[in-house]
């Protein structure tokens, strides 16, 4: 490749602030997938990743539409999603899309495609972009998208900031984890975080049924919590986890009365079968084990009478998204009242319709 701007760079970041800022900034949807920056060189392309590995193998099928679409010499950063038909963003989907092997690439290729969506420009011609202002390289990126087709497509953004909050709640509907703001006379700073980024977060009550310790073997490195069906069964739904150094102590003193020397009838007993893990199956530790010999593989049951108050950011599939944090411990809540029904959620809308926004 013979680019203004040559492969790897890692992308610019955002540092996450607790609501949406004020100034002269670009609003944009937050987009739930892999980072990607796009080089193109006539025939060559390649797809960097955030961690500057090249994702190129694994989505095949973007090639050709970016092939078609980017000028014959282009930088581009963006967004590799995919989307579930066109009601929200699969996230559990895309990470299938990492696989060794090249016949398992080609298939989901098929079955699962992905989409780009791009969002900054670093090069286009011979043109190094990277100094210039963000409102610069914007429209840049807006006349090269009047070439964009399916699947390749340009990221709405929006200088109105009644529009940015409308934004911010109605496309959580779509899968998308908040909002972006980007300060229009920025320049393209590679692993900076001098964007920002205001992500949905919402608390809400948990059983906690069980903890790892810490990696260091001092006090509890996370806490295992569920949720309730309507039928009464306990389904795991994540952790809570970074605590600091003195919090983890006090939690295993917290935690100690309520550990159990038989798990017999703990609600995943049924977990130590090794056929309770196939099929896929997200089980808490370590595989067909309660508690490791070898360090904080392994996990520790609990009877369940605590409940917690956590923070997290969203919820897939009926697990928390990431890592939640702990508020507080909700010695007022019936562990049997911590049911999926108490989580919000938000009202459903199309990708498609993401896409067509208008700022």
């Amino acid at each position: 490749m013979d680019l203004p701007v040559m492969p790897p760079v890692k992308p610019m970041l955002a540092k996450a602030v607790d609501r949406i800022p004020e100034g002269d900034l670009a609003f944009e949807p937050k987009w739930d997938g892999f980072r990607c920056i796009v080089f193109r060189d006539d025939d060559e392309i390649e797809l960097g990743s955030r961690n500057e590995k090249p994702l190129t193998r694994y989505f095949p099928e973007l090639i050709e539409p970016l092939a078609a679409g980017l000028p014959g010499k282009a930088v581009i950063d963006g967004e590799i999603v995919v989307r579930l038909d066109d009601d929200s963003l699969g996230f559990a989907a895309l990470q299938q899309r990492i696989h060794p092997a090249a016949s398992r690439v080609n298939r989901l290729a098929v079955e699962i495609p992905a989409e780009f969506i791009a969002f900054d420009v670093l090069a286009v011609a011979g043109a190094h972009l990277m100094a210039e202002p963000f409102r610069d390289r914007r429209l840049v990126l807006e006349t090269m998208a009047q070439g964009f087709e399916e699947p390749v497509h340009l990221a709405p953004s929006t200088r109105d900031r009644g529009v940015a909050e409308d934004w911010y709640v109605r496309f959580e509907g779509a899968g998308l984890d908040g909002l972006m703001a980007k300060p229009r006379g920025g320049a393209y700073q590679p692993d900076k975080r001098v964007q920002f980024k205001v992500k949905h977060t919402r608390t809400v009550d948990v059983a906690v049924a069980g903890y790892r310790r810490h990696a260091d073997g001092r006090g509890v490195g996370s806490l295992l919590v569920g949720l309730y069906d309507g039928e009464g069964g306990l389904h795991h739904c994540g952790v809570a986890a970074s605590f600091t150094a003195r919090r983890r102590a006090e939690l295993a003193d917290e935690l100690a009365p309520y550990a159990m020397s038989d798990p017999g009838d703990h609600p995943w007993a049924a977990w130590m079968d090794p056929t309770a893990h196939a099929e896929g199956r997200v089980m808490p530790g370590t595989p067909h084990r309660w508690s490791s010999a070898r360090g904080n593989q392994g996990w520790v049951p609990v009877r369940v009478e605590l409940v917690a108050e956590v923070k997290y950011e969203a919820m897939l599939n009926g697990r928390f998204r990431g890592t939640t944090r702990m508020v507080r411990w909700r010695p007022d809540r019936d562990p049997a009242s911590c049911r999926y029904d108490q989580v919000e959620v938000p009202a459903p809308i199309g990708i498609s319709e993401v896409l067509a926004a208008a700022g």
